[in-house]
């Protein structure tokens, strides 16, 4: 829930204040002269997940190889947990990191708090008209910028080509698609669909398809409670009724992957951060040709996925702020991007990455990009990421018939009233 203005006040008083009396000493204490040679702690929280964290491991740390007199202490954070730990560290004022990879939704909360350090004029923001104007526009907030752009991504759907052959099924279009196919998966002992019921962002993609969305931030009015908000709900209730999905609203990540990966389900959907763990499982590994991407299914009003990605951010309060701007920079390089694009086809957010043949070349760019281009915007509001919070026990409530689909949308608009409460919104 977002403070009220006189408590964000203070705490950005508290953060600021806190930037003052270390900003220029590094976390040994080792003084650092303006313009001098760069020395000190950069501890580095880094959120991504099993099939990732060693490259960013190792790139964080070749950072030394330029600066030797700098130490990166690299962290890798379960991403569940990872901004409820920075808030209660950031807040508490002791064990909160010099740079954090953060969600995008992540950037305008913590900023609001006064827990980020404003990037403009900074060494960590380099040719910043060199980003997708989309990706660069989930790092700012009030009119300051605060972050940097690493990766872009949506969501999209995977299939297992082998068993949409096998079944005679054809990739679908649209939600419906899926439940018509589902006597011919189960002639095989498959299902067609892996329904994520854990994690709200993959409510989003239903929700667009009835033509709805969670907000309209520019007029400042709740839309989740709307009918196509019933709709999605009662959508996804509907696929796992009627067996064309199996769905888990406690660990829906670990048992979609393994469900894909050994071919019990079809076809899921996922974001390119899913790709290397998804071509390491029995039924792709070696045969990398079987996994196949497509658009989200659509729904009865249209199709559409959310924009998503990740930032760089630096903590308000760091000791070596000087540093930690430069392992921004670094981080956020086009050489550093290029190299993530080749290692882990994740989406770089700077165009002139994509001019390079080996970007060009990579078929999840090839179809991510286009996907990515047309991805709906997330509201970059401070309370953004806490909009996600009702959803996701709303799902799992209608999943597991605890409430019906109506009733969900009307909490969720209820509860999206409290969060919103500062301002004009109706």
């Amino acid at each position: 829930m977002r403070r009220g203005i006189g408590t964000t006040a203070l705490v950005a008083a508290i953060a600021l204040a806190a930037t003052a009396c270390g900003g220029s000493d590094s976390g040994d204490g080792e003084k650092k002269n303006a313009g001098g040679e760069l020395s000190g702690t950069v501890e580095f929280w880094d959120t991504s997940g099993d099939a990732e964290k060693a490259f960013f491991k190792k790139v964080a740390e070749e950072f030394e190889k330029k600066h030797p007199k700098v130490d990166v202490k690299y962290v890798n954070v379960p991403f569940g947990e990872a901004s409820n730990k920075f808030k209660n560290a950031a807040g508490g004022g002791s064990g909160a990191p010099d740079v954090m990879r953060t969600e995008v939704a992540w950037v305008a909360d913590f900023a609001n708090l006064g827990y980020l350090a404003p990037l403009d004029d900074t060494a960590a923001v380099d040719n910043k008209d060199d980003y997708l104007p989309q990706a660069w526009g989930s790092t700012q907030f009030d009119g300051k910028t605060y972050a940097v752009p690493q990766v872009i991504d949506t969501l999209a759907l995977f299939y297992n080509k082998d068993l949409l052959k096998k079944a005679g099924v054809e990739v679908p279009q649209s939600v419906e698609d899926i439940k018509n196919s589902t006597a011919k998966f189960e002639k095989n002992d498959v299902t067609p669909f892996y329904l994520r019921g854990d994690d709200p962002y993959w409510f989003l993609p239903f929700l667009y398809g009835e033509g709805g969305d969670m907000l309209d931030a520019e007029a400042k009015k709740i839309t989740i409670d709307d009918e196509p908000g019933a709709k999605a709900f009662a959508v996804m209730k509907d696929l796992v009724d009627s067996k064309a999905a199996v769905t888990d609203t406690t660990n829906g990540w670990e048992n979609m992957q393994k469900s894909f990966k050994d071919g019990k389900v079809a076809m899921m959907i996922n974001g390119p951060w899913a790709i290397e763990d998804t071509l390491a499982g029995k039924q792709f590994e070696g045969k990398e040709d079987n996994l196949g991407v497509a658009a989200v299914p659509a729904g009865s009003a249209g199709q559409g996925a959310p924009q998503g990605g990740h930032n760089y951010s630096v903590y308000a309060g760091s000791d070596n702020l000087d540093a930690s701007y430069e392992f921004v920079k670094y981080m956020s390089s086009a050489e550093v991007q290029k190299r993530t694009t080749e290692e882990l086809s994740l989406l770089p957010t700077r165009t002139s990455v994509y001019e390079e043949q080996v970007v060009k070349d990579n078929q999840m760019v090839q179809f991510f990009k286009p996907a990515v281009d047309k991805a709906v915007e997330r509201p970059w509001i401070a309370e953004g990421n806490s909009l996600f919070e009702p959803l996701r026990v709303q799902v799992a409530d209608v999943l597991t018939g605890k409430t019906k689909p109506d009733a969900a949308a009307k909490r969720s608009g209820e509860e999206y009233a409290k969060l919103l409460k500062d301002g004009d919104w109706k």
